[in-house]
């Protein structure tokens, strides 16, 4: 399934980054925490910018935990979950800067589940945003 984008930047998960060794602790595979994601059929995710400057994240898998909120470091421009139960899962993807820019001036993401097959919105809410200096 590919988004059809309406905003101004978007940025998707491309990049595997779950073997970097680094002093952070051990975080899950974020695909682990949504139903219905396998091989043939994966999580789709788009992190986009709306013309006004806020941040959404799309997604095509409901969560089987709520997301208590978002993570963002400034330095790396890295963009991590944190679950209900307060475990980290790491998006996987350092953002691209044109994104990046606008996570700075945020303080809370509007995520937006997507219908699996038809691409429409189901349901939205926004989501805490913190960040972390660079």
């Amino acid at each position: 399934m590919a988004f059809q984008s309406k905003y101004e930047y978007t940025a998707t998960m491309t990049e595997d980054t779950h073997n970097e060794i680094s002093d952070r602790p051990p975080v899950g595979n974020l695909t682990d925490f949504v139903y219905g994601a396998d091989t043939d059929n994966p999580l789709h995710i788009e992190v986009a910018i709306k013309d006004d400057g806020r941040v959404v994240v799309f997604h095509d898998k409901p969560f089987k935990n709520d997301i208590s909120w978002f993570e963002f470091d400034l330095g790396t421009n890295k963009f991590d979950f944190i679950m209900d139960e307060g475990e980290l899962r790491d998006f996987g993807m350092p953002l691209d800067q044109s994104v990046a820019k606008h996570m700075q001036n945020s303080h809370q993401v509007m995520m937006i589940l997507l219908d699996d097959d038809t691409g429409e919105a189901k349901e939205g809410n926004y989501i805490p945003l913190i960040l972390h200096g660079a």
